[in-house]
């Protein structure tokens, strides 16, 4: 028997890092996100052979394990140790004996939420195999509890929740960990244009997310007016997102997105660099309407909205930078798990 399952890969359109405590648990956070057609993939193949082998198939690298009920966290792929150990833990499971085999479609650090994405796709085929009563929110508050409890990973909330749900939602963080999320019923034609007019493209840089986040929730312990406030305009372009979305006002999106990036960079220092003030500006001047990071900032993925057929033209600039455009459709499932006899 194998066990599959794959969990969609976000784009934050709007409100990102209001997500982050403490900002969250003080003021609220409002974020837009919405899912891709690019995907994070674990097979669980269950074996008697007292062993636990982890196949990083993107890595093309192998870790193998003695079968135990507790894997040691010592650096060496906590992130999936981690998540068996509290699946071993919360249920009161005796130790497990398998194969599992992941891979992501965007490399970790990218932007696009890859880590918390692998969680919620990895939790997501343990509860398949082993019949878990795990409901949709209980699967995105478990992967958060992982990464931000149990691993101390520095990060917001929205990852896990846009993995699991999938689709447009517009997502709200409350005190206390609370997390309410509203789907967004986005017309057809919208989510087709949607896709077509947006350009994703990797600058073939990654970043520890972590830093930058750490600075960000620093600017809030230490109560940084200008951060503060940015973070409040953020909130703000979520709501504007949204109504846009559902009023089908393609063309205000890629100002929404303008707007957005100007207050994201005064979230913390190292979210823009050079690099990326030189893309934005070659993308505006070939048609882009707006654009902004993706994920925390400092590398990774940015996306611009190009109306009408102005996507060629951004694509020709971008190619000058010798990152690459990634092609995606914008997705309304989110986690998916199953099993092959």
């Amino acid at each position: 028997m194998i066990i599959r399952s794959k969990a969609p890969l976000r784009l934050g359109l709007a409100g990102g890092g209001t997500d982050v405590s403490p900002f969250s648990d003080i003021y609220g956070g409002s974020i837009l996100n919405a899912t891709t057609s690019l995907y994070a993939y674990c097979d669980i193949i269950p074996t008697n052979n007292g062993e636990i082998n982890f196949y990083l198939q993107d890595k093309n690298i192998k870790y193998t394990y003695k079968s135990q009920k507790e894997l040691p966290i010592n650096g060496e792929i906590d992130l999936l140790k981690a998540i068996y150990n509290r699946i071993i833990k919360d249920f009161e499971l005796d130790a497990l004996s398998f194969d599992i085999h992941t891979f992501v479609d965007a490399p970790a650090g990218s932007g696009l939420g890859t880590s918390s994405t692998l969680v919620v796709a990895v939790v997501g085929a343990f509860s398949e195999w082993l019949g878990l009563p795990l409901g949709e929110y209980d699967i995105a508050n478990l992967a958060y509890s992982i990464e931000r409890e149990d691993l101390k990973l520095a990060g917001g909330k929205q990852d896990q929740y846009a993995a699991t749900f999938g689709g447009f939602n517009f997502m709200e963080f409350f005190a206390e960990g609370k997390v309410i999320v509203n789907p967004l019923r986005v017309r057809e034609e919208t989510l087709n244009e949607l896709s077509r007019n947006i350009v994703l493209y990797y600058t073939e840089t990654s970043r520890n997310s972590s830093d930058i986040i750490q600075l960000q929730q620093k600017n809030v312990t230490q109560k940084n007016v200008q951060s503060i406030e940015a973070m409040y305009k953020l909130k703000e372009q979520a709501i504007m997102m949204k109504e846009a979305l559902l009023k089908n006002d393609l063309d205000e999106i890629g100002n929404i997105l303008n707007i957005g990036w100007e207050y994201k960079k005064q979230m913390a220092k190292g979210i823009t660099t050079q690099l990326f003030e030189d893309v934005y500006a070659s993308a505006l001047k070939a048609g882009a309407i707006g654009g902004k990071i993706s994920g925390a900032g400092g590398g990774g993925y940015i996306f611009f909205y190009c109306p009408q057929n102005t996507r060629y033209n951004v694509i020709e600039a971008l190619n000058k930078f010798g990152g690459k455009v990634r092609r995606f459709e914008f997705t309304l499932s989110g986690l998916k798990t199953w099993k092959i006899e």
